[in-house]
């Protein structure tokens, strides 16, 4: 008798990522279904019932963390990494509040994805960086931090910022600061 194959649910909005992380994942043995947003995402959960997923934070005009909880609340079981480009303390936070085993910025690879699936939790020997935050990167983790305390709320986040909704829209959509 063979093992039954594990399931794996890839959420990623850039195809070419997406696929690429599909066929990689294929060739180690594992089941694989691509969804490039929420709604796909929930349909292909509801069918294929995974036991893994990887998500990016940033969904074109969605927020990957809604799928997480979402994913989280109809599977129970499932094992997700976050994926991004645009890691912050507070979003790392949030997604393992949500349910993630583990957050990581891209670019990796899929051997650190699978690394982190198999983690049972955090790793005490990760370096934490020398040099301070830059003014702008403080800004932009305090406006993710409050914006997860809204539950993505934008009017209730701007409101608490003392900002303009449309003010801080624009903010978010300007990639953060590097350092």
């Amino acid at each position: 008798m063979y093992p039954a194959p594990r399931r794996l649910l890839v959420v990623d909005d850039d195809q070419a990522f997406r696929e690429s992380l599909v066929l990689e994942f294929q060739d180690r043995g594992y089941h694989c279904t691509g969804a490039a947003d929420h709604r796909s995402a929930l349909a292909a959960a509801a069918m294929q019932r995974p036991q893994y997923a990887v998500i990016d934070l940033r969904l074109g005009g969605e927020r990957g963390l809604e799928v997480l909880r979402d994913l989280v609340e109809r599977v129970p079981s499932l094992c997700a990494v976050v994926l991004t480009g645009y890691g912050s303390v507070a979003t790392a936070v949030e997604a393992v509040k949500l349910g993630a085993r583990h957050y990581l910025t891209k670019p990796c690879d899929p051997d650190d994805i699978e690394a982190a699936f198999l983690r049972k939790e955090g790793d005490p020997t990760v370096d934490v960086a020398d040099s301070p935050l830059s003014l702008a990167r403080h800004e932009r983790e305090y406006i993710e931090y409050v914006l997860a305390q809204t539950g993505g709320n934008i009017s209730e986040a701007a409101r608490r910022l003392g900002l303009h909704r449309q003010s801080l829209q624009r903010k978010l959509r300007k990639y953060p600061p590097r350092k």
